[in-house]
Formats: C-alpha cells, structure tokens, sequence
C-alpha cells in the first residue's frame, strides 16, 4: 500500500514539474516580452495617463472577475471519469454546459461593464468619449473568456499547446504596443492592442482544443448540455464554489487598484498596478504550480489519502524553495528593474514592489492548498477562506491608505496573504489527515 501511494505521488509529481515546466516556457518568453511593452507603455504614457489607463484594466477586469467561471476545472473534475470510461458524448456534455456558461458570462459582462460606465465612469476620471472605447474593450475581455479549451488541454495534457496559446498575449501585446506607440500613441491605441491580443489568445486556444479533442470528446449533437447537471452530482455546487472564488480572489487584487486611485488619484494607482504587475510578474510561477498542481491532485485523490498527502508535502516543499528564491530576485533586481523598465518617474514604486512581491510570494508558498481542497471536495470551505481573505484586504486598505497612503495599502496585501495562508494550511493539513 505504502509503495503504490509513494509510486502515485511520485508519478504526479514528476508530472506536475513536466506540465509547470511547458508552462513557464511560454511564460518565460512572456515575461521578457513583457518588461519590453510595460517600457513602451509606461514612457509613452506618462505616470497620470498610465494610471488612467491602469485604472481601464482593473475595471474590465473586476467586471470579468465578477462574471467568469473556472470552467476549466469543470471541465477536469467532472470530464475525468467519463474519459476514463470511454464516455466521449458525456463528456462533450460537460464542455458544452461550461461553453454555455462562458457565454452567459460574457452577456452578463456586458450588462454590468454599460452599467459601471453610466454611473461610476467619472469615478476613472476617463476623458470626453472614452465611455464607448471601455465599454467595447470590456466586450472583448468578455468574450474572450477561454476558460473550457483551457481544460481540454488540460485534461488530456496538453500543457504544451496550452503554454503555445497563452504566449499570444504578450505576443500579441508587443506587436499592439509598437503598433499604438508608431500610429497612436495614447490610451487609446493601447486599449485597441491588448483587446487584439485577447483575441489572438482565445483564437488559438480554440484551434488547439479542438484539434487536440478530435474523436475523443464525443458529438456536439449529443443529448443537450443541460443533461450535465443531472450526469454530473455537484457541478452546480463545484462550479458556483469555483466562480466566488475566482471572483474574490481576483476582484481583491483589481478593487484595490481602483481604491487606491479614489484615495491618491490616478498617479497613484498607475505606481500601484506597475508595482503589482512586476512583483506578480516574479511570482507567475504561483498560478503555473496551481494549474498543475489541480490536475494532478484531482487524480492521486482516487488513490488514497497516503498517495494524497505524499504529493501535497512534496509540492509544498517546491513551492517554499521558490518563494524564498523569488523574494532573494525583487530583493537584487527590483530596483534596477524598476528603473529600467519604467524610467526615474516610476522608482517611488519600488517599496510597493517589493512589499507587493513579499505578499505574492506568501500566496506562493501556499499554493497546494487551494487545489487540494477543491480536488477533497471542500470547495465550500475554500470559499469562505477566501471570502474572509478578500473583506480583511479591502478593510485593511480603507483602513490604512488614509495615513499611510500607496505603501499601506501594499502592507494589507501582506497582512491579509497571511491570514490567507495560515487559514488555508490549516484546513489543508486537517484534509490530509482525515
């Protein structure tokens, strides 16, 4: 017994460093691509209109946030056993119900974004005209939303065409920011880019899927997409845990921005998104080691608890040796990084850089804990961790920006990543055990 659990989390684990490794190739070319776009962005610019255009993406992002759906992990967790039983039509079911709730989203998206830009848009302080271009960006966000190919691939594997499709959007966005900065060198042209690099990404996660799917994910015509609820036991469950959870964490994140900017202006949040964009840049590795972290727990679970809690030590472990060498990186490279990339207008952000980086870092040494309670099916008990996590980040920001401005509310991402931390181990650590 001790020997088949240790061979399942050896396997799974081996897997894991395969599937994060494909994944951070793509993600390494991304991340040199990127630091050459933030340069053209941020020096065409200026610190106010980039902040202008900081606070645009945080709020088509809260609003994508809000209405979107880890639908990959639907399709992960409940595609699974109708693959392994041959169920090829149950299985397009089950694609085919989170497609329908990708587009829902999507019609959802649209409806709060036309809403938010009626009565708050003074809030963003956007120019005269700028309603329509946010509202038409934000369509796009919407609708580009790829999360069910996304789990294709990733459930029969593909980490390689998954990592092929996700280097479109810094691809994308470097071809978009030498375009806008030769023809249309404003907020403007920028916005058009990364909406063409959304595009481009969801385009090619599409073709892979379903290049990778042929003859195996069953007849599009098969029964209705409807039928997945009563095939699937707890997808509605799973799938609404999956949605506030992703919304939470991620609303977090861009509310804060858009706080921010209410309290200090747009200058301020332009410091604080470029911050936080570099120091999430350093830790991308966190979300990478998640994904396969998922998929791969979501399999050992049917070996056992010993197998289970095997591969969850044997990840943790990765996870705190690449905090600590990723906090040793902002430490010696963020300053000059910052200085490099941004010019001498943007280095009063190096203190939330590195405070922004700490706080990632900590999310990072606790990335198993989130997959292994979603793979135990204690989804439930994931959200209200972080629900909890989400209200003591926005409190702790109102609380402390007034005094402290821009660096207190970079201290309440450390502090509420803490409490984050220690209340997903413990949880964690008490699946494992029972």
């Amino acid at each position: 017994m001790f020997k088949r659990g240790s061979g399942a989390a050896g396997d799974g684990f081996a897997r894991i460093l395969a599937n994060t490794g494909w994944l951070l190739g793509g993600k390494g070319v991304g991340a040199v691509l990127s630091l050459a776009y933030l340069a053209i962005v941020t020096r065409t610019l200026g610190v106010v209109d980039f902040g202008r255009f900081a606070l645009v993406l945080s709020a088509a992002n809260v609003v994508k946030a809000l209405v979107s759906f880890d639908s990959w992990q639907i399709v992960v967790r409940y595609g699974q056993p109708h693959l392994a039983d041959g169920n090829g039509d149950a299985l397009n079911r089950v694609l085919r119900f989170c497609i329908l709730i990708d587009l829902a989203s999507a019609l959802a998206g649209g409806l709060i974004a036309a809403a938010i830009i009626l009565f708050f848009g003074h809030l963003l302080e956007l120019g005269p005209g700028m309603g329509v271009q946010v509202w038409l960006f934000t369509m796009v966000m919407m609708i580009t939303i790829r999360s069910s190919p996304t789990g294709v691939l990733r459930l029969f594997d593909r980490f390689d065409s998954a990592a092929f499709a996700e280097t479109m959007i810094p691809v994308g966005r470097m071809i978009g920011a030498v375009a806008a900065w030769l023809l249309m060198p404003g907020i403007t042209g920028f916005l058009i880019a990364w909406a063409g690099a959304e595009l481009l990404c969801a385009l090619s996660y599409w073709y892979l899927a379903l290049k990778v799917g042929r003859g195996r994910i069953g007849h599009w015509r098969a029964g209705h997409a409807l039928d997945a609820r009563r095939e699937n036991p707890g997808i509605i469950g799973f799938l609404t845990a999956t949605n506030l959870q992703t919304s939470l964490s991620s609303i977090g994140q861009q509310v804060a921005v858009l706080i921010v900017g209410a309290f200090v202006g747009p200058a301020g949040a332009g410091l604080y998104r470029l911050a936080n964009q570099l120091a999430n840049s350093l830790t991308k590795i966190s979300s990478l080691l998640s994904r396969s972290i998922f998929v791969e727990l979501a399999r050992t679970s049917t070996h056992g608890k010993e197998a289970l809690g095997a591969l969850f030590r044997r990840t943790n472990r990765l996870a705190l040796v690449a905090g600590a060498v990723i906090i040793g990186l902002i430490v010696t490279i963020g300053h000059p990084l910052l200085g490099l990339i941004a010019g001498k207008p943007f280095l009063p952000a190096y203190p939330l850089l590195l405070m922004l980086g700490v706080a990632a870092c900590i999310d990072l040494i606790g990335v198993s804990y989130r997959p292994l309670l979603m793979a135990t099916d204690r989804a439930g008990l994931s959200l209200r961790i972080a629900f909890i996590s989400t209200l003591l980040l926005l409190g702790l920001q109102s609380v402390l920006l007034s005094p402290y401005g821009t660096k207190g509310a970079a201290m309440a991402n450390i502090l509420s990543s803490l409490a984050s931390f220690m209340m997903m181990g413990l949880a964690s650590r008490r699946a494992v055990r029972i």
